[in-house]
């Protein structure tokens, strides 16, 4: 279990970026299309962070042309190029999934002054 331990510490991210549960987040993700790549943003609401060490991942909700859409990313995959804190969110759960059934302002997160 140590050995596992090792070599899963030596792919860990050093510079992993310190967010929260209902922070609002800008994910840079690497699109590969065909031989090019490029970078696409993902922005939304954190609602979930589940795991550690390399199998650590968080989930992204937004609401794109009224359809809710949520991403899973993986924290220290190499396709995720860069996480940034867009507003830090104010709540007391460890999972919003009670965002999903909300529509308009009753699913939005109060914003924490830091």
């Amino acid at each position: 279990m140590d050995a596992l331990k090792t070599i899963a510490n030596g792919s860990l991210k050093e510079n992993a970026p310190q967010f929260g549960i209902g922070d609002t987040v800008r994910v840079d993700v690497k699109i590969r299309e065909g031989d090019r790549e490029r970078i696409q943003a993902f922005e939304g609401t954190v609602i979930a962070k589940r795991g550690s060490g390399v199998a650590e991942t968080f989930t992204v909700r937004r609401v794109s042309y009224g359809v809710g859409v949520e991403r899973v990313f993986p924290l220290h995959s190499p396709n995720v190029a860069d996480v940034k804190v867009v507003r830090y969110g104010k709540v007391r759960r460890s999972k919003l999934y009670y965002l999903r059934d909300r529509v308009g302002k009753s699913a939005k997160v109060k914003e924490r002054l830091k």
